[in-house]
């Protein structure tokens, strides 16, 4: 029998323009998952002033990364879908589908159709509402409207699966070497300090104390935060990074309500203040490189440290389709269903 396996990433603009960013950003911020206000207040702020500014400004950015194969997040997705493929064989029918933009999800269930079960991996590494949520309710929803409804397994998060973390650091490790950093940088996408504060059961535990993501426990259990703090400790055992020698921060918040800090940008700055000279960042919350990495990262925090004191930044790759990194994948997709 046929398994199928659904990749899903969060999407890209299909060109760096204003017009392609203005549609495709229209798409990924009226999900009331990602701007989880009243309707009309989304509605307000999207139309009356995000779709007004942002994409000019953000078609910029995608420039400076876009090349001849176009946009990184989707062909090292593709490049990762086709070699995941390879390496489950053909008893397995494997798909990408982008939960903004294209290719869409509903044509990647469209491709698994017929699987006797269809495993779904959102690629991102650490559970957030904003991002696997909203790409889990958007698959399941498609699934209920067929007439037959698939068998569906869901992976809700994957944030110290050992091969994830092997992956990352194989990739990490020879640029490491290769620089030979004063300081490693964790950075993370954020979230909304409310989002995080809302999955904690309790009511009492995320946020409330310094050391709240020290550990995972009942708490905090599906909180982003405390995910993207275990994938650092995996990431930095594996790098045999000292103490002392790296830190966690997060990235790309927007508008004035407040994010999980600390802040990427700040701390970029704070270290180079601090002395540090030559500073390497590794993104864990993203498989693929993208305008967040390459851009924010490689780009504009490498400006803000240099401006602030330091030497030199490194932005360190993403696992994007390396080997280890598929094998992983494959891996996890057998494990669903019980096979090896």
């Amino acid at each position: 029998m046929t398994q199928g396996l659904l990749l899903v990433n969060l999407g890209t603009p299909d060109a760096p323009t204003a017009g392609a960013v203005r549609r495709y950003l229209a798409e990924f911020l009226s999900d009331p998952r990602v701007i989880d206000i009243n309707p009309v207040g989304r509605w307000l702020l999207l139309h009356g002033i995000i779709l007004r500014f942002r994409p000019r400004k953000s078609a910029a950015a995608y420039r400076q990364i876009w090349d001849e194969r176009g946009s990184p997040l989707r062909y090292h997705s593709e490049e990762l879908a086709a070699a995941v493929a390879a390496e489950l064989g053909d008893r397995w029918k494997v798909a990408l589908g982008m939960r903004y933009g294209r290719p869409s999800v509903e044509d990647a269930l469209d491709a698994v159709s017929g699987a006797e079960r269809v495993v779904v991996l959102p690629l991102y590494p650490q559970y957030a509402s904003s991002l696997t949520g909203s790409t889990l309710q958007r698959v399941l929803g498609l699934a209920a409207r067929r007439l037959v409804v698939p068998p569906l397994t869901l992976i809700r998060d994957f944030y110290v699966d050992p091969g994830f973390v092997a992956s990352a650091a194989e990739v990490a490790r020879p640029v490491l070497e290769a620089f030979v950093a004063d300081h490693v940088l964790l950075s993370f996408h954020s979230v909304p300090e409310h989002q995080v504060k809302a999955t904690d059961p309790s009511g009492a535990h995320c946020l409330a104390s310094p050391g709240c993501c020290d550990r995972i426990g009942a708490n905090n259990r599906g909180c982003y935060r405390a995910q993207s703090y275990a994938t650092a400790r995996a990431l930095a055992a594996d790098l045999e990074l000292p103490d002392g020698g790296w830190t966690v921060a997060f990235q790309s918040r927007f508008g004035r309500i407040p994010w999980i800090r600390p802040y990427t940008d700040e701390t970029v700055a704070a270290l180079a203040k601090r002395g540090v000279k030559r500073l390497a960042v590794l993104c864990p919350s993203f498989v693929a490189d993208c305008l967040e990495t390459l851009e924010e990262i490689g780009i504009r925090a490498k400006q803000t440290f240099i401006e602030a004191g330091g030497e030199d930044l490194v932005q360190l790759p993403c696992v994007n389709a390396h080997p280890g990194w598929v094998r992983a994948v494959a891996a996890l997709a057998r494990e669903a269903v019980g096979s090896r």
